[in-house]
């Protein structure tokens, strides 16, 4: 888990976000949600990929939900902005809790949104705490999926759903190295979809809906890396959250989707109201 945590910080991760951001035009002493989410989104598809996920599940004010592997914040803050839900957001690297926090004072969020360094495996929460349990390209550095399913689905409500959006192995080979969420294969842990299917139902979820955005996800990768090659890096990107390593791991990333390595799904699963 330390190699891991490892691997997402930056060490002066917030003051190169708060510059960006200064430097790209954004008032700081009005900042909105949507100012950052050209880089608080940290998964394939960003905001359309969160706003998609949504609609899927019904969220209404006062929801409260559960942002497991929350980033530096921007699904949680949205969820809250544009929905009314009160979202806590839970962690394995420290500073992007501490970045989370930041970012979520300055756009006036406080109130329905807070931030928890810990674990995926052993949730400090209670349980049936939960409308929604959420997680975005999380479980990929965790190797015991089921430990994690479990822990959400216990600190769900009956009737409550899991909704995730995640890079699953799609071959036997092995991934081009290093990509966004690992520098080698010790710190990713993918599973096929038949996998993760049977790992829901084992932890007593009921698949609600299933969505393969593979090819949205090239299709969209490919856009913004032609972007970049025609206007340069943004001031605002997933660069800043990955450093000097980035284009090698969009490159690779790139690669991995367009030879079947993995594959990009989109789930929602039900914790049934009764056995």
């Amino acid at each position: 888990m330390q190699e891991v945590a490892d691997h997402y910080s930056h060490g002066a991760l917030e003051e190169t976000i708060l510059q960006a951001l200064d430097q790209s035009g954004k008032n700081l002493k009005k900042l909105k949600p949507e100012d950052l989410s050209a880089i608080d989104e940290f998964h394939l598809r960003g905001r359309m990929a969160t706003n998609e996920l949504a609609e899927e599940i019904t969220l209404m004010p006062g929801t409260k939900v559960l942002d497991i592997g929350c980033g530096i914040g921007g699904a949680s803050r949205h969820l809250a902005a544009r929905f009314g839900c009160f979202v806590q957001g839970i962690d394995l690297t420290e500073e992007y809790c501490s970045v989370a926090r930041s970012l979520t004072a300055l756009t006036d969020l406080e109130k329905q949104v807070s931030y928890f360094h810990g674990d995926a495996l052993d949730l400090p929460f209670e349980d049936n705490s939960f409308d929604v349990v959420w997680t975005q390209h999380a479980s990929m550095n965790i190797n015991d999926k089921g430990q994690m399913l479990k822990e959400a689905y216990r600190v769900l409500k009956p009737g409550g759903y899991l909704a995730l959006y995640d890079i699953l192995s799609n071959a036997d080979k092995e991934l081009h190295y290093p990509v966004p969420w690992a520098m080698s294969p010790t710190q990713s842990f993918l599973v096929t979809g038949g996998k993760l299917h049977t790992l829901l139902e084992h932890a007593g979820f009921r698949v609600y809906s299933w969505k393969d955005c593979s090819d949205q996800s090239l299709e969209w990768f490919e856009n913004v890396l032609v972007r970049i090659q025609e206007e340069g890096r943004p001031q605002l990107g997933y660069h800043l959250l990955l450093g000097d390593r980035f284009s090698e791991m969009a490159a690779n990333q790139l690669k991995n989707l367009k030879e079947n390595r993995i594959m990009v799904v989109q789930t929602v699963a039900l914790r049934p109201s009764s056995s």
